[in-house]
């Protein structure tokens, strides 16, 4: 591997790389290395401070090293002369089992192994806002469905068109650009590709969205539920398994109920079986449970799960088959970690293929107007509920390793109790008087 990332330089006049890598939380780390240092970090690494990032560390540890997987570097479309590349850490000569790229990658392995090949495609929604994070970034974005509205799009025709010019550019294959359902909120959708290279691309998508949102002066957040009036924004996963050869979809059979093979139905229904869990890293802050579970919205839908169902076309349950031999997972929201993501889907899906698990009928009901009548598993209420979910679940627990679920469990109910220890205005206002 010796030299990629010197020739990289010269080839495309970068002066600079992001040595990069992506922690627990979901938060991007990186040291920027002069292109003629490179040569020397590209086996051994650069060097961090666990302690200083999500992760389950001290000051104690070692350093921990970031080597860099040469074969995702990306050079920043918005600043030409820096490249990016992922990196896989590791401490003492062994891989951090607790980072999450590193996590993907061994459940990558694990299904290689078994003869998987899983490829995804996410459609990764955010709102533009105002630089200080107080409103919508447009003012005249007020219509109450604003889904697809033009004048709005076209209002931020220079950020969007700069976002999908980058990814054209890094051959990615987007193929559509839109304004969402909340005000202010837009959505980016590219090609599929395999598990890693779409989490490293998701990824950089968010880097590359913040920082061309900050140079025409606004601000981009993926926050599960930015306004409590308004559509959260998700992360919709559309997932499917081929052989390691990339050659031949497992999960399409064109002679079944929707196109879905058995082994699709085996992994679908691994994944509603471990769905309390996933929820833990598919919804993974206090806000997210503010979108699952939210009421009806200015638009007069929420567009997010509530239920452990799916379904055929049909955008009111948990997973949707929206075409044959693939299905949506519309659970995640914009919070959650890029390689976690895949990792948990891919784990549950693991399961359900050995265990053969039976996702049970299908529903084609509307869950936004019928589902409080039914008797079905509810997803979460709050967060608390989900790692607690998570931490049981040790099937979950053992295919995500045991480092990194034991330092997730652990970060995550620290963030839980910061939550529980703030004094919110609503609490005053209702409180005060008792």
């Amino acid at each position: 591997m010796t030299g990629k990332l010197e020739a990289f330089a010269k080839a495309n006049d970068v002066r600079y790389f992001l040595f990069n890598f992506t922690d627990i939380r979901g938060m991007q780390r990186s040291k920027l290395v002069p292109a003629a240092a490179a040569p020397a970090m590209e086996e051994a690494g650069a060097g961090f401070a666990g302690f200083a990032t999500y992760l389950d560390m001290t000051p104690a540890h070692p350093d921990m090293l970031a080597v860099p997987d040469t074969s995702s570097v990306i050079r920043l479309p918005w600043q030409p002369d820096v490249a990016w590349v992922a990196g896989d850490l590791v401490m003492d000569g062994r891989p951090v089992e607790q980072a999450p790229r590193v996590v993907l990658k061994n459940l990558v392995a694990r299904a290689a192994a078994e003869g998987f090949r899983m490829k995804t495609g996410v459609e990764a929604e955010y709102h533009l806002i105002d630089a200080d994070g107080a409103g919508i970034s447009d003012p005249r974005d007020i219509d109450a469905k604003p889904c697809y509205d033009q004048q709005a799009l076209m209002r931020r025709y220079d950020v969007v068109s700069e976002i999908c010019d980058a990814m054209l550019g890094l051959g990615w294959g987007p193929y559509q650009n839109d304004h969402e359902d909340a005000n202010g909120q837009f959505e980016m959708n590219w090609d599929y590709d395999d598990a890693l290279v779409t989490a490293d691309r998701h990824a950089f998508f968010k880097f590359m969205v913040k920082s061309i949102a900050e140079k025409h002066g606004l601000r981009a957040t993926f926050m599960p539920k930015p306004f409590l009036s308004l559509t959260g924004n998700g992360c919709h996963a559309h997932v499917s398994v081929w052989d390691t050869e990339g050659r031949n979809n497992l999960f399409h059979d064109p002679d079944a109920e929707l196109g879905l093979s058995e082994l699709a139905l085996s992994f679908l229904g691994g994944v509603l079986h471990h769905a309390e869990g996933l929820c833990a890293i598919t919804n993974p802050i206090v806000n997210s449970y503010k979108r699952i579970n939210a009421p009806v919205t200015a638009s007069g839908a929420t567009w997010s799960p509530n239920t452990v169902t799916w379904t055929g076309n049909n955008r009111t349950h948990m997973v949707r088959i929206p075409d044959e031999g693939r299905f949506e997972l519309r659970l995640a929201d914009g919070a959650a970690n890029p390689y976690l993501l895949q990792a948990a889907c891919l784990a549950a899906g693991l399961d359900g293929i050995g265990n053969k698990r039976d996702p049970g009928r299908r529903s084609d009901l509307d869950m936004y107007a019928e589902g409080h009548r039914r008797r079905v598993r509810r997803l979460p209420n709050y967060l608390l509920d989900a790692v607690r979910a998570f931490d049981r679940n040790t099937v979950l627990k053992d295919a995500l390793g045991a480092e990194f679920s034991a330092a997730y469990v652990k970060l995550k109910m620290q963030e839980w109790d910061a939550y529980s220890r703030h004094l919110s205005d609503w609490e005053r206002e209702t409180s005060l008087d008792i």
